[in-house]
């Protein structure tokens, strides 16, 4: 167990010293917010990138790595919704926001730090494959729920089509995009340039880690313990277990991806969670959340990893 808290450990001392320099005042909450727009516009961009350009194009596309992650992330979509919207009697627009938070996980900021120590280079294949699933299948799909909920004219196909239209304007899907190609046509940036990926993909997983902590500073959670129980429930409990099901079910050729699609299963729902939320006035709920999601993760993904090394022992 032990070796197990050498890979999540690291991770969640980021994570606290994040939330110590923000609520001691040495960074301002704002500057966070900054920090956060250059891991997710550059440097993460920059990590998928060079991982995609340095591996063949075939070891890259795993469609069964991408048709189990995007089997257990709908089954968990579908549970959340339906149970919120038939046994706890919620609008449609908070189901959809309910199970918005069980089934999308903050791959970049968390996930992929620990992957990457648990496993290696698969990590930032796996992360790709995520991205793909999360931002193309999921997220759109419980926008345009929630906004089929919300009774403002705007039909489900609008907000599909709209949302497409932002990710096609996506740093993280560019880098994706451009990668793909790269690795489809056998080309890699010039020296120069390929140093000056490098430099920046290696600050993507610190400055990551401590954004997170910088915006949990300030999040309360006082009279939602029965909502935020249950959405955290749903995330770090029935998400893994989906794909973990899906993935004895399809399960991908590198048995290195089939312990990565669990693990970023594992983790608590993506950053900016409150922020789609707020359009709908559930922020509050969201971020709160948030926190007690990252804070449980550390137990629940440290059970998970010892299991699953234990399986491989």
């Amino acid at each position: 167990m032990l070796q197990v808290f050498t890979i999540t450990g690291p991770v969640f001392i980021v994570i606290a010293l994040g939330f110590a320099a923000v609520r001691w005042g040495f960074f301002a909450k704002s500057d966070t917010r900054i920090l956060g727009k250059f891991a997710i516009n550059i440097a993460l961009p920059a990590m998928l990138f060079k991982a995609l350009t340095e591996r063949p194009f075939a070891e890259i596309l795993d469609t069964r790595y991408l048709l189990a992650y995007a089997l257990g992330s709908l089954a968990t979509f579908a549970i959340g919704v339906a149970a919120t919207r038939f046994f706890r009697h919620k609008s449609l627009q908070l189901s959809a926001v309910h199970g918005m938070g069980m089934s999308l996980s903050n791959s970049a900021f968390i996930g992929y730090p620990i992957v990457l120590q648990l496993l290696g280079p698969p990590a930032a294949i796996a992360l790709a494959l995520c991205f793909l699933v999360e931002n193309l299948l999921i997220l759109p799909l419980a926008l345009a729920l929630a906004e089929s909920g919300d009774g403002n004219g705007e039909s489900a196909l609008e907000v599909l089509s709209n949302t497409f239209l932002r990710l096609g304007r996506n740093p993280l899907i560019l880098a994706i995009a451009a990668g793909f190609a790269c690795a489809m046509l056998e080309l890699r940036p010039p020296g120069p340039a390929l140093r000056a990926i490098d430099l920046l993909a290696l600050a993507s997983a610190g400055i990551a880690l401590f954004v997170i902590g910088g915006t949990l500073v300030g999040l309360k959670i006082k009279g939602m313990r029965g909502d935020i129980a249950y959405i955290v429930a749903g995330k770090l409990l029935l998400h893994p277990l989906a794909v973990f099901a899906a993935v004895m079910l399809v399960p991908p050729a590198d048995r290195a991806l089939q312990i990565a699609a669990v693990t970023f299963a594992c983790m608590p729902m993506l950053s900016i969670y409150p922020i789609l939320a707020q359009k709908y006035g559930r922020e509050d709920l969201c971020a709160a959340a948030l926190m007690a999601a990252t804070v449980s993760a550390f137990f629940t993904i440290s059970a998970v990893i010892w299991v699953l090394q234990a399986g491989t022992a």
